[in-house]
């Protein structure tokens, strides 16, 4: 072995010792969920809310001396993508996950953040086992579960709209047919209330006209989605236009301004479930505030549940004055943050201790909070 050899061999390995050292000198916060595609609107709101938390941080030294490093992996709401984003930040390092967007996706991801128990919490993952299955005990989320979420929409239905018949429609997904199948379940238990009608529809389609149709045969006198805007959109496009105006309720996956905008006229008088009207508090309001200055539009879907997933991860972090995922996750479990949704910390199971779902219905083009 030449000298000049040796010489080379020397410098890769002080590289590689300066790249271990900044590696273990910062805390490496992985943000993974919908950065394209169809259901973009619903991930870039947490990219932006995890900047700005980090941002603060960082500003004020970082935790224990500690800079934050975000690394942020796209995985457009889809389950094998999420597969490889989950496996990019493990790869990095990651000491944590803010994530991942839709149920499906995040269900995938954590096979791969269980092999070393990294704490994953989500903004807006609402399938109930994800917590209730007790297959993930590394997983949190600032959202109610599907269970609520649907328990909601059936009461709203059945006592503020007095609906009798409804046909529950789903998009077959993890997240949509999860909630629907919850609704089903609630309408077969409540006295004088029937399933009209029980189906899935395929995601991506271009024509919804045959379950239109079987909705009109069934004769019922509500319909529940469970799924996303895209669908939601074409559906209720369709109803309108064979003049059923029956009414629609659906979910925090169609409570966004995408679906209005998709959907235009034919979204008006929509029922939408999500997270509670926040807007009082004034961390919330310094949020808002935040977004509105650096992008100059309102923040959209789920930036709230985000903004609070990282403040509850970094605090726990902070709490435990260790990445050791067990000292972190306890501290989830026993330490409360103040977050624009309010004080939280999270039960044994993983869900946020001091949240819920409100019923919004779209007026005059925009989502509006019904007090019920």
């Amino acid at each position: 072995m030449n000298t000049g050899f040796k010489g080379f061999l020397a410098i890769i390995f002080v590289l590689t010792m300066s790249i271990s050292v900044f590696a273990a000198d910062t805390i490496k916060l992985g943000v993974a969920g919908a950065h394209s595609g169809d259901l973009a609107s619903y991930g870039i709101p947490t990219v932006r809310a995890a900047q700005f938390v980090v941002d603060e941080y960082n500003k004020n030294g970082g935790i224990d001396g500690k800079k934050i490093e975000l690394l942020v992996e796209d995985d457009e709401c889809k389950p094998e993508k999420a597969v490889n984003a989950a496996t990019k930040l493990m790869s990095q390092g990651v000491d944590a996950v803010v994530g991942h967007i839709c149920s499906g996706a995040t269900k995938a991801a954590l096979s791969i953040y269980l092999s070393q128990m990294i704490p994953v919490i989500s903004p807006s993952a609402t399938n109930p086992a994800l917590t209730q299955s007790g297959d993930y005990p590394n997983f949190f989320r600032t959202i109610a579960p599907d269970d609520a979420q649907a328990r909601l929409e059936v009461d709203f239905a059945v006592e503020e709209l007095g609906l009798k018949n409804i046909a529950v429609i789903h998009d077959k997904g993890d997240y949509g047919k999860g909630l629907a199948q919850f609704a089903k379940k609630f309408i077969e238990e409540t006295e004088g209330v029937n399933v009209a009608l029980f189906e899935g529809v395929t995601p991506g389609a271009l024509d919804y006209s045959a379950i239109v149709q079987k909705i009109k045969n069934s004769n019922a006198d509500g319909v529940i989605f469970g799924g996303y805007h895209p669908e939601a959109s074409k559906i209720v496009t369709q109803m309108r236009k064979k003049e059923m105006d029956i009414p629609f309720i659906s979910d925090d996956g169609v409570k966004d301004e995408t679906f209005i905008k998709v959907a235009g006229k034919y979204a008006e008088g929509v029922y939408a479930t999500g997270p509670k009207d926040v807007s009082s508090n004034p961390l919330a309001k310094e949020a808002e505030k935040k977004h509105m200055e650096k992008y100059g539009e309102q923040s959209g879907a789920f930036y709230l549940n985000g903004y609070a997933a990282a403040q509850a991860i970094l605090n726990a972090i902070d709490n435990a004055d260790s990445t050791d995922p067990q000292k972190v996750m306890q501290a989830m479990r026993t330490n409360y943050v103040e977050t624009p949704l309010g004080k939280i910390k999270f039960d044994e199971k993983g869900d946020a201790i001091g949240v819920g779902f409100s019923v919004y219905q779209v007026q005059n083009g925009e989502y509006v909070e019904l007090n019920y």
